[in-house]
């Protein structure tokens, strides 16, 4: 997965037919560096408050080419959410998958849930600035009334839907309605924990910090555990 987080946050603009990348341009790395700039401005100022031109500025390029690789602002938006959303996706895929190979009848919860988790935080914990933008804008659309449901549904669904099936291989009697809440629960959880707003910081007086991913990690799996056997009556 090429993150380009240690690459120039400029490009010059391809010579030739305007908006157009010339023939032996480097126009893979281009759309990484006007991908980059856009996402870091997203999660920043969101999605309205961004302009087309504001990116073409931050990554040295024309806003023609912007709209030759992208379409429109949503087209770009869209992009940006699916390039690490995919990964993402294989990697929490890949880890429940292994979870339930290793336990089988013997699964838990907690497990499900650090499966489900894990790969988010770690790569907001160590894959470099272009990830930490990335969370702090899965945050924002988690949260966002208009479009925000229906941009999650679009990327994160199939996951959710391995991660629950195992979960209700974990608690057989639950009922589908409270799986469904206490996920409700879960999701708000950790992508408030993404956003990494130093909240919990200023709330704690430094006693705790919200960029500590690896207790938040610990902690969630732990909590959330309790509030889905709490909700779906087991336990």
């Amino acid at each position: 997965m090429q993150t380009n987080d240690t690459e120039p946050k400029s490009a010059k603009r391809p010579a030739g037919r305007r908006g157009r990348p010339s023939k032996g341009s480097r126009n893979g790395d281009t759309a990484e560096t006007i991908l980059d700039m856009a996402e870091d401005l997203f999660s920043k100022h969101g999605f309205h408050g961004v302009t087309i031109r504001e990116v073409a500025r931050e990554a040295g390029v024309d806003t023609a080419l912007l709209h030759y690789y992208f379409g429109t602002k949503k087209g770009l938006f869209d992009a940006v959410f699916l390039r690490r959303a995919d990964v993402l996706n294989r990697d929490r895929l890949e880890a429940l998958d292994r979870y339930e190979a290793e336990k089988g009848d013997q699964m838990t919860a907690e497990g499900v849930i650090d499966a489900f988790i894990g790969p988010v935080l770690e790569w907001q914990a160590k894959g470099g600035p272009g990830w930490k933008h990335y969370c702090a804008l899965v945050s924002q659309v988690n949260a966002t009334p208009v479009w925000g449901g229906e941009t999650m549904t679009r990327y994160f669904d199939p996951v959710i839907r391995r991660m629950l099936a195992l979960m209700r291989k974990v608690m057989p009697a639950a009922r589908e309605e409270d799986l469904y809440w206490a996920y409700q629960f879960l999701s708000g959880a950790l992508t408030l924990t993404m956003g990494e707003t130093g909240r919990l910081d200023r709330l704690s007086e430094g006693l705790c910090r919200s960029g500590d991913l690896d207790t938040a990690r610990r902690e969630m799996a732990c909590f959330a555990a309790a509030g889905f056997r709490a909700v779906c009556k087991q336990g």
